[in-house]
């Protein structure tokens, strides 16, 4: 089981994390930034992290 942390401060909202993610983990929400709204279903993949470019993303097994 992995936790997602976003450090929301430093997220553009850039959707890069949206499109990489393989199981759709993440949306962008109202306010134009990543919202992990699915973080149960992350696999760890890491892809998120190595694709954002303001490395906001933080995956952490649990």
């Amino acid at each position: 089981m992995f936790f997602v942390k976003v450090d929301i401060e430093r997220c553009t909202g850039c959707g890069e994390c949206v499109n990489i993610c393989p199981v759709q983990v993440f949306q962008l929400g109202p306010d134009g930034k990543t919202d992990p709204y699915q973080a149960g279903e992350c696999v760890g993949c890491m892809s998120c992290v190595e694709v954002c470019p303001e490395k906001c993303i933080e995956v952490l097994e649990i």
